[in-house]
């Protein structure tokens, strides 16, 4: 990790603020100028940037221009004891991650930069899956079972059929088996069968011949004879007329097919992918599907989970999709605060990952702040969020015996009743620690704490399998943060990623 640069002409500040952040094993950098912070950026960058705002020379605000036109990434941290609205709005305009006035307190200080750490950390993890995997995104265990789908028809020419919602990402889908297969060098056609007007869609498919009907006044290539030696995708399969169907199933049968008008049988070379968000069985019993063409078609089935079925990787496609919409506008990435993430991944979606990049696109020109909090999310989504059934707040009874019963109460208080359905967690905590205060055990609000966040990360660690990155974001907190608690509290099955 790289240090964390200080930048104050004030030597007193500086010494403070190394010695807080020593004491919590982070590296630091010091300059008693904006120019020598300047200077350095040539050779190297800080993984935090913390700035007085008024310096003989160059400001902090010129600095900040410098940081966030050469590196957007860093987070700065503009401090200064003028704590007056313009130097606000000036650090906040021109890009700063916080905005700290002096005289402040030493440990704020100290949990602001980690603050900033984190969110540091995780830019850059996600700058770097990015680059890895781009083209699809995923942890949750649904997912993985796609990604390995693909990895097995990676060298197959076989027909596919991809279902899911609308949204789930079918065409990625189909484009990442294109581009592993080894037809990657070739053209990759898309169609959306459910898009064209069906007078249209034949000559969308086939091409047609001059003269074939009013308006044809040139011959025109249609898409099987573009994806020649490619991939063919159609989308939205299910509602293809069934005239069209038939024409569709000889081509897949005998690989030959005629431009509408034409009278030469041309050879199709192309790998066929199909997607629907309909039930093509119950639409075969209905009549509306050709059987023999659905088996045709569904030779490999490849089904996307939606969106709230994989509500885990909600974090990762937010942060993908913000940084995604401020390259394409040319701003600063919008940052999620672990509130707004939280609310997020509890919304149920039922435009899949297409209504969560349409949401980030939203966020990225409407919401006021670098920080996105609940309040700044689109206020029809808030308010149907509020009028949602609720859980009911109970803790299971594994939780709740989890604070119980640790080895730092040395067994001297009873432990918890194992049924606890319909009861508040909060009651078992206040009843609790009532005991233990009339005990009169020491440090009671060290031992609850430590049994709270123990079982917090504990069931966190349980829902994601042990990922500690997953957990933490889940939580809302930072990993640096979740890997310290880890150790502290001797927390096991914690993965490594």
């Amino acid at each position: 990790m790289k240090p964390i640069w200080i930048v104050d002409d004030d030597e007193s500040i500086r010494w403070v603020l190394e010695k807080a952040l020593a004491r919590e094993n982070l590296a630091t950098q010091s300059f008693s100028s904006a120019r020598d912070a300047m200077a350095a950026l040539q050779s190297g960058t800080p993984q935090v940037l913390v700035s007085d705002i008024r310096m003989p020379g160059a400001s902090g605000l010129e600095l900040l221009q410098t940081v966030k036109a050469k590196h957007p990434g860093i987070p700065v941290i503009i401090i200064t004891a003028f704590s007056d609205l313009d130097s606000a709005v000036s650090a906040f305009q021109g890009g700063a991650f916080e905005y700290l006035a002096k005289p402040f307190d030493v440990d704020k200080a100290v949990e602001l930069i980690r603050r900033a750490l984190d969110e540091s950390l995780r830019e850059t993890d996600i700058e770097q899956g990015a680059a890895q995997t781009p083209e699809i995104l995923g942890q949750a265990p649904a997912m993985q079972d796609v990604f390995r789908a693909i990895g097995r028809l990676s060298q197959s020419n076989v027909t596919v059929l991809i279902t899911g919602e609308s949204g789930s990402g079918k065409e990625l889908v189909a484009r990442a088996l294109h581009k592993h297969s080894p037809r990657a060098s070739q053209p990759f056609v898309a169609l959306n069968t459910a898009a064209i007007p069906k007078d249209l869609l034949e000559s969308e498919l086939f091409g047609h011949e001059r003269g074939a009907f009013t308006g044809a006044q040139a011959m025109r290539r249609g898409r099987f004879e573009q994806a020649e030696g490619g991939t063919l995708f159609l989308d939205e399969i299910g509602d293809m007329p069934l005239d069209l169907q038939t024409r569709l199933l000889r081509v897949l049968s005998d690989g030959h097919f005629y431009r509408v008008g034409g009278h030469q049988s041309l050879k199709a070379n192309v790998r066929v992918i199909a997607a629907t968000h309909q039930n093509l069985e119950q639409r075969v019993r209905e009549g509306l599907f050709r059987e023999d063409l659905y088996h045709r078609l569904n030779v490999i089935r490849l089904r996307l989970p939606s969106l709230r079925e994989r509500s885990e990787d909600i974090p990762i496609l937010a942060r993908y999709f913000l940084a995604q919409s401020a390259r394409q506008l040319g701003v600063e990435a919008k940052r999620l605060s672990p509130q707004a993430m939280q609310f997020l991944a509890q919304l149920e979606f039922p435009g899949n990952v297409r209504q969560l990049e349409n949401l980030c696109n939203w966020i990225t020109v409407m919401a006021p702040g670098q920080t996105v909090e609940i309040k700044d999310l689109p206020q029809d989504l808030v308010e149907e969020r509020a009028h949602a059934p609720q859980p009911a707040q109970t803790l299971s009874a594994p939780a709740s015996v989890a604070m119980a019963a640790p080895a730092a109460a040395d067994g001297a208080h009873a432990a918890m009743p194992a049924d606890l359905g319909n009861t508040s967690w909060i009651s078992l905590l206040e009843a609790e620690a009532a005991q233990m205060l009339a005990q009169e055990q020491p440090e009671v609000m060290d031992i609850l704490g430590r049994q709270f966040e123990a079982a917090l990360i504990k069931i966190a660690l349980k829902h994601t399998h042990g990922r500690k990155n997953d957990a933490a974001v889940r939580l809302g907190i930072g990993r640096n943060t979740i890997t310290r608690k880890i150790q502290e509290l001797g927390i096991g099955g914690a993965e490594d990623d």
